[in-house]
């Protein structure tokens, strides 16, 4: 398959075939209303009907000519409109994408044909081949290596950044980029490749002969290189990269459905590795995804089933014991323990955090209510969860069915539910202060650690995360980042908890630095619920053995 030719030359190809047919031509969308703009010009007058369908040909029976085009479904066949469906008119009417050409001539020309076969089989918009001609000529090329010991690869391109292009700056420039980014892909080509935009910003590859699968990894390097460099589009430079997924046939797939799903998941990798790169098809792929969709499905059940578990970490303050984190578990009854990691990602997209995160919060609050009544009880409370409508009602309602009184309760905040909706997020968190419920900002340092927030939020406590304490007693860059947060909040009437203290090195220096509270390994690890009581028991004696 050679190289074709530019997206630009192609544009021009499908304006001037279609202008010289506009006087047998009529186009109409999906709900046959006229067009009013095709291939992004304006057109004569001739081929922007200012009545719709039925207006034109009011003679026609509707119901019959709708029953016709439904039994047609997807097929690329046209329907012809005959006396049998009320016609006095010979039409013929061709489904092109979500449109509808409508010809008016007993007799089709060749240049008829040929205008409405290229409409049927190319964006009007990059002049590319579309998603009919793509499943075409992917199904007619896997035909012919079949058997043979020819490979075909298929690479997926998805356009990074491109959504804030046309929220930032219309869908004007959005097409422009679009158009650009056309051209730019086939650039790259060379003999044997075909590029395709499928839809949005949504474009492929087809690239056969000798070579692969590494030929097609060569070329999708080079189109990721091709797209670090910016867009000028209305004298404004974008920055806008690609991620590509690739399959190569046969050994990812022998369908198109089987080459389209492979690339798909290497696709989905190489975003999640953090775009801007191509990533090629790996069994291990499926399993991963086989993997995440049985915890999705397992995840809806679990909550019903009791397979949620809650165990409690210490905290202490000046050497004693001042309360627990409640931290959710998973047992799945086949896969046994699921890290929390795995599973509450997929709660929060799914949108089931706000169920769980209610069940979490009243198992804590009871079973707080069985300590000593100086003991607090933090719990963490997701981006999913805080965002969504009424929760300080929730928590409010929870601490009075309960009976604990709300100074006991933290709830814990990472920095990432700051990032949206701010005026909410601050009545929230005022609404929380008034309450008296103490808030703690999670995990600081590691994310977006905007000094803003500390001006702006009413936190009770800043958590160190674990990763500046790990290398403490050695590393100086630790040790200064630690000194200033703790500094940092005395200043701003804040408490300071260091998550992940596991050696007494480590503890000694946050004391002599004046941090207030450890969390980690050197106290406990989470305890289940049954284990609680003795080591209360426990640390109440040592306390009072202290002080005698």
């Amino acid at each position: 398959m050679g190289k074709i030719p530019a997206a630009s030359l192609a544009l021009e190809k499908t304006e001037a075939i279609t202008s010289g047919l506009i006087d047998r031509l009529l186009f109409f969308d999906r709900d046959f209303n006229p067009i009013e703009n095709l291939l992004g010009n304006a057109l004569p007058a001739s081929v922007k009907p200012a009545a719709s369908f039925w207006e034109h040909f009011p003679e026609l029976d509707k119901s019959a000519v709708m029953l016709a085009f439904r039994s047609l479904g997807d097929s690329a066949q046209p329907l012809r409109i005959t006396g049998a469906l009320g016609g006095s008119h010979d039409l013929t009417i061709y489904r092109i994408g979500d449109l509808f050409a409508v010809v008016r001539s007993e007799e089709h020309a060749d240049d008829e044909r040929a205008t409405l076969l290229h409409l049927a089989t190319h964006d009007p918009l990059t002049g590319l081949p579309n998603r009919r001609q793509f499943s075409e000529d992917l199904s007619g090329l896997l035909q012919e290596i079949a058997g043979s010991s020819d490979t075909l690869s298929l690479m997926q391109l998805d356009l990074d950044d491109f959504k804030p292009v046309n929220d930032t700056l219309g869908h004007a420039a959005g097409d422009k980029l679009l158009q650009s980014a056309a051209r730019r892909i086939q650039a790259c080509l060379s003999t044997g490749d075909r590029a395709y935009r499928l839809a949005g910003d949504e474009f492929t590859v087809i690239s056969v002969g000798g070579g692969h699968p590494a030929k097609a990894y060569r070329l999708a390097e080079d189109l990721v290189a091709a797209f670090k460099e910016p867009f000028t589009i209305d004298g404004i430079a974008l920055f806008v990269g690609t991620s590509i997924g690739i399959s190569t046939a046969p050994p990812d797939g022998t369908s198109p459905e089987q080459l389209m799903k492979a690339s798909d998941l290497a696709l989905y990798a190489a975003k999640k590795e953090g775009r801007g790169r191509a990533k090629a098809y790996d069994p291990t792929m499926l399993e991963l995804l086989e993997q995440r969709e049985l915890l999705r499905r397992s995840l809806r059940m679990a909550l019903d089933q009791q397979q949620f578990y809650v165990e409690y970490q210490p905290i202490a303050e000046g050497g004693c014991i001042v309360g627990f984190e409640a931290l959710l578990r998973w047992r799945h009854p086949l896969l046994g323990k699921i890290p929390p990691a795995a599973f509450i990602p997929m709660a929060e997209a799914d949108g089931m955090m706000p169920d769980i995160g209610a069940w979490v919060l009243e198992q804590a609050c009871r079973e707080a209510m069985k300590w000593p009544e100086n003991y607090l009880v933090a719990v963490n409370l997701s981006a999913a969860e805080f965002l969504t409508s009424g929760l300080t009602d929730r928590i409010s309602q929870t601490l009075d069915l309960v009976g604990l009184p709300p100074e006991r309760l933290e709830l814990e905040i990472t920095e990432s539910v700051l990032l949206e909706r701010t005026v909410n997020n601050i009545d929230t968190l005022n609404t929380l202060n008034v309450l008296g419920i103490r808030i703690s900002l999670d995990d600081f340092g590691t994310e977006y650690s905007s000094l803003s927030y500390l001006k702006t939020f009413p936190f009770d406590t800043i958590k160190i995360d674990k990763y500046f304490i790990t290398d403490l007693e050695t590393d100086l860059k630790s040790q200064a980042i630690v000194r200033c947060i703790v500094n940092l909040a005395h200043d701003l009437d804040m408490q300071v908890t260091a998550e992940g203290v596991e050696t007494r090195g480590q503890a000694e220096w946050l004391h002599r630095v004046g941090c207030d509270r450890l969390q980690g390994y050197l106290l406990s690890r989470p305890l289940p619920v049954e284990a609680i009581d003795e080591f209360i028991k426990g640390a109440e004696a040592s306390k009072s053995h202290a002080r005698l």
